[in-house]
């Protein structure tokens, strides 16, 4: 099939599979097709273009019998939910400010052969599997994969279940209990690579998908690296990534997310993650690329005694859109988090977005919960809409959130020039030292030079 088409009869092949197993016997892979009426139903109700799109993602990555269980459940969850899921618009909340009017106008289609994740890494534990899915051999750990997939939760979107449809494989992290990787995991994803010659208002689309289970005790740290290839910073492409992990009792993930995707390209992401009791989730993330950036952060603490720490730093330097949507749930005593947020607008037609919510539900007495946003406007048309939420029910807390939105304070410069630095070097510096907060949190240093250097180039070319 090229590109969107709709036609009722065909679409009865996105009616999810059904898929058995009894309590003797665990089945690693799917049955046959059976048609649900009820689905099928809601399906004529259901947005158009999202139908088309579906139709077309679900055609292109077809059920065999060698696909694993878990990923088999999870395209039949996500079809599920497809089918009554509207293509977002500025009239609903989580998109108010988000214009994806450039997605849709675009012909979407899927790769025929996207390209695979990259992994780099070394010196694994042998009870350490790091890899897709669907070359598990062992049938003990795909049963565990299987209590984790599919995942639903209130707030998932349209990309959440576009993702789960389109995946081609899920690459899978599983750490043992109580063991301590000491080397990073590190994914390099491959932009779409769109043929020589295609239609210029084609984006060709990607869904890589990440699952991280750490056992009881556990660590390791995980970067995921988006970026564009060398000469192709114009390029059309749509990357539609998912990232879950599951941290157990005790364990502690460190987590490194950066995206300098094409400037026109879309990049759309989701993370989602549960803690356990004691654990410790670590997010460190810089985004700069694309048209469109677009993260949506979901975290919930599961136990007490957990901390999460979130850092971000996102950059406008054109026509460009950076978003970050959060949520923290914490429903158990004596949870800790911190947020810290920064963005940086460098262009009159550039735009950020921050909505982050905190929920302290009933249970989560004496919980600790910092929340701070800061924005710099470096041009008189810069746009940044922000709102930090917290949500509190609990009594016995310890909660705090800020934002403040500014160009560079005056008092600032004037403390360099007194000193015979000029303002244009002033202003580099400060701008430089603004973002240089979040970029130092990384836990790699190799990461954090070439960050540096990226941001720097962005900032100030002249200097390349």
């Amino acid at each position: 099939m090229n590109g969107v088409g709709f036609s009722p009869a065909a679409w009865s092949s996105l009616i999810p599979f059904s898929s058995s197993s009894s309590s003797s016997s665990y089945s690693l892979f799917p049955q046959k097709k059976l048609v649900k009426p009820k689905a099928l139903n809601r399906a004529f109700t259901s947005d158009p273009y999202v139908l088309e799109l579906a139709e077309t993602l679900e055609e292109s990555i077809p059920s065999t019998p060698s696909t694993p269980l878990p990923l088999h459940n999870l395209r039949n969850a996500s079809s599920e939910s497809l089918l009554s899921t509207p293509w977002p618009s500025r009239r609903d909340e989580p998109f108010r400010f988000t214009d994806l009017t450039f997605i849709r106008q675009s012909r979407i289609l899927p790769l025929s052969h996207p390209s695979p994740v990259k992994i780099i890494t070394s010196h694994l534990p042998p009870a350490v599997y790091v890899g897709p899915l669907s070359a598990l051999s062992s049938s003990s750990l795909l049963h565990t994969v299987s209590q984790y997939l599919p995942h639903t939760f209130p707030d998932a979107d349209l990309f959440w279940s576009i993702n789960g449809i389109a995946a081609p494989d899920l690459t899978l992290v599983y750490v043992p209990e109580n063991c301590h990787l000491q080397d990073p995991i590190h994914f390099q994803y491959t932009p779409p690579q769109p043929p020589t010659t295609h239609p210029s208002d084609t984006m060709y689309l990607s869904n890589p998908r990440v699952l991280v289970v750490l056992e009881k005790g556990a660590r390791a740290h995980i970067t995921e690296d988006f970026s564009s290839e060398q000469g192709n910073d114009n390029d059309r492409y749509w990357s539609n990534a998912a990232f879950e992990a599951v941290i157990g009792e005790g364990a502690k993930l460190s987590h490194s997310y950066i995206q300098t995707q094409s400037f026109h390209a879309a990049h759309t992401k989701w993370t989602s993650v549960r803690q356990d009791s004691s654990s410790a989730y670590e997010l460190t993330e810089v985004s700069a690329g694309g048209k469109l950036g677009r993260h949506n952060l979901r975290i919930q603490q599961l136990g007490p005694d957990t901390v999460t720490e979130l850092s971000s730093l996102h950059l406008s330097v054109g026509d460009q859109t950076q978003d970050l949507h959060s949520t923290l749930v914490l429903d158990h005593p004596r949870g800790y988090s911190r947020q810290l947020h920064k963005c940086i607008v460098a262009h009159s037609q550039g735009q950020a977005v921050f909505d982050g919510n905190i929920k302290v539900n009933r249970y989560a007495q004496q919980t600790d919960a910092g929340q701070l946003t800061r924005s710099l406007l470096l041009e008189p048309r810069a746009t940044v809409n922000v709102k930090p939420n917290l949500q509190i029910v609990a009594d016995d807390v310890k909660c705090s959130h800020g934002a403040a939105i500014s160009d560079l304070e005056e008092s600032q410069l004037l403390y360099f020039q007194a000193r015979g630095i000029d303002q244009n070097t002033a202003r580099r510096v400060l701008i430089f030292a603004f973002g240089g907060e979040v970029i130092d949190k990384f836990p790699c240093s190799s990461i954090r030079d070439r960050v540096r250097s990226h941001i720097k180039n962005l900032l100030d070319p002249s200097s390349n």
